[in-house]
């Protein structure tokens, strides 16, 4: 099994702050280091403020070596897809190669009220995320020296020379999540690289996962072309004093937290993932003051999983 480190950057953090995390992480094993894309903290202030997620990916990309680098998830309000797919290809190329990109409608309304950007129906917002993926993946498919058009009900492309290219060939890896019975299976059968089922229990996730390697076949592909993942809150302690010590650090009660517990405990949690079909797991780590969270998980549970 894979595991990722995946950090809330809008609920406190400076780019300094992400920087560590993400160096940390490299240096731990951890396959890759992912962020959030939200604008506002769900609680507290939130100081310094947000940060923008390809900008400081960018910046991250000049700054490690090895981990791979992507938002769980962007939301495809915050950009038009022109734009996206020119600021994905860039990272990317920065990187070397090393971008995933995890796109989704947006769910927060408060965040699009806040800074101005607007917040269709669910509906509109999913028949978007379809366009904006179409148009993703022909801008970065399309030859150099062609050009590509696309005339949808919300977005038209007229001759676009699909420029620049990311490195990724024909493009970087692209994530979709969320646990939709209908729309979001099909999102994912028909684009993407990965399935992320985000801060659900275990129990949904055998459902969940067989809801979108069904919407593969009808699709017309094989359900094994996809990875099947999960993002789970951890706090994990070498014993049950650290561990309430840092889910108090966070506010939560460890029983109300997705992975808690010594690294035995945690290895124990993942395997029932795995056995329920998970390739791949984002531990959401919260404290990003506290970087030997991460190489606690690095040293004594990545080993083992």
């Amino acid at each position: 099994m894979d595991l990722r480190i995946f950090i809330e950057p809008q609920q406190g953090a400076s780019f300094e702050d992400q920087l560590a995390a993400a160096q940390a992480t490299e240096e731990c094993g951890f396959d890759a280091f992912f962020r959030s894309d939200h604008l506002m903290a769900f609680a507290g202030d939130g100081l310094p403020g947000p940060t923008d997620s390809w900008v400081t990916l960018g910046a991250l990309a000049r700054e490690t070596r090895r981990v791979r680098l992507g938002t769980l998830v962007t939301s495809m309000t915050f950009r038009f897809p022109g734009m996206l797919a020119i600021a994905v290809a860039q990272v990317d190329a920065m990187s070397a190669g090393r971008v995933e990109l995890g796109l989704g409608a947006g769910w927060f309304d408060g965040e699009h009220l806040a800074h101005a950007i607007p917040f269709p129906p669910l509906g509109q917002r999913l028949e978007r995320l379809d366009e904006q993926l179409q148009i993703l993946r022909g801008m970065w498919a399309t030859p150099v020296g062609e050009r590509f058009s696309f005339k949808g009900e919300h977005y038209t492309v007229v001759d676009s020379p699909g420029l620049p290219k990311p490195v990724q060939r024909p493009h970087p890896p692209i994530i979709i999540g969320g646990a939709g019975a209908r729309r979001t299976p099909a999102l994912a059968a028909r684009h993407a690289a990965e399935f992320n089922l985000p801060f659900h229990p275990l129990s949904a996730a055998a459902d969940s996962y067989g809801r979108v390697r069904r919407a593969c076949e009808e699709e017309g592909r094989s359900p094994d072309d996809l990875v099947y993942s999960a993002a789970l809150t951890v706090c994990c302690g070498k014993d049950g004093a650290e561990v309430g010590r840092r889910a108090a650090r966070i506010g939560r009660d460890p029983e109300r937290i997705d992975v808690a517990g010594t690294p035995a405990q945690v290895v124990d949690r993942l395997k029932g993932w795995a056995e329920a079909g998970a390739g791949r797991i984002y531990l959401q780590v919260l404290d990003l003051d506290d970087l030997d969270h991460i190489r606690l998980l690095g040293a004594e549970v990545l080993p083992h999983v």
